[in-house]
């Protein structure tokens, strides 16, 4: 690939639109330059994708010149988003090592899901109230999708609709500083999520239809128990590990 160019998946990016995606050269991957976007937003974007899909695994090193030729670009892009991610928790610099991945370890995973459980149960009471038919399908429309990917073995896939769902929940609740508060979070969730994702899937899945249903019965305390109950799985299996 000719330096200067970057094919860029913007799933998690939070700072782009578009659903470019690299892996296996699909027909959607684009090049940085292609999008009206600053050239660190782009790299921001591949670089959390990478490190959330385990491309670059925990506690790997990350010298600027190694991901300026992973991306095509000069070190200065590079540079600025190393300095994002390691303010949102994915990269930490050590001392004569530099900018490494993360590790989630149990403290970590601990604290995630204590959030969660917090923020998600109060998204799915509020939806309960809140949604309207049209918003009932399309969570049931993310159910379907979800069940199919799962069906056919598409973990990458199934990670998206998972933090997809949680995030329509989300807006649904009409609450403006829950979609504030859970945007960087998720980024997190997915990671988590991805690294079990063959574990947790079809009980995912089944988890996620008792949540839609109570919301979609209007019924505020089903939908925050099936809310909590379905983050208190979750973390039980993050701290098991990919294994469990």
């Amino acid at each position: 690939m000719a330096r200067g160019e970057l094919g860029v998946d913007q799933r998690y990016g939070g700072e782009a639109s578009g659903g470019g995606d690299l892996r296996g050269g699909k027909e959607s991957s684009r090049t940085i330059g292609g999008d009206h976007l600053a050239l660190r937003d782009q790299v921001l974007a591949e670089l959390r994708r990478r490190i959330v899909d385990g491309d670059y695994a925990q506690g790997e090193r990350l010298t600027e010149n190694r991901l300026a030729d992973d991306f095509g670009v000069s070190r200065n892009p590079v540079r600025e988003a190393l300095r994002v991610v390691e303010t949102e928790g994915f990269v930490e610099i050590l001392p004569r090592r530099g900018a490494v991945v993360a590790t989630l370890d149990e403290t970590a995973i601990r604290d995630l899901f204590a959030v969660r459980e917090q923020l998600e149960t109060l998204a799915a009471g509020l939806a309960a109230e809140r949604a309207t038919e049209e918003d009932v399908a399309r969570l049931r429309k993310l159910l379907d999708d979800a069940s199919a990917a799962t069906e056919a073995e598409d973990f990458d896939q199934v990670a998206e609709l998972n933090s997809a769902l949680h995030l329509a929940v989300i807006e649904i609740s009409g609450n403006r500083w829950l979609a504030s508060l859970s945007a960087a979070m998720y980024h997190h969730v997915h990671w988590v999520f991805r690294l079990g994702a063959a574990q947790r899937a079809p009980h995912s899945w089944k988890e996620h239809i008792r949540v839609v249903d109570a919301i979609a019965a209007g019924d505020r305390n089903a939908a925050t128990a099936a809310a909590r109950d379905h983050v208190e799985a979750a973390a039980t299996a993050a701290l098991a590990g990919p294994t469990s």
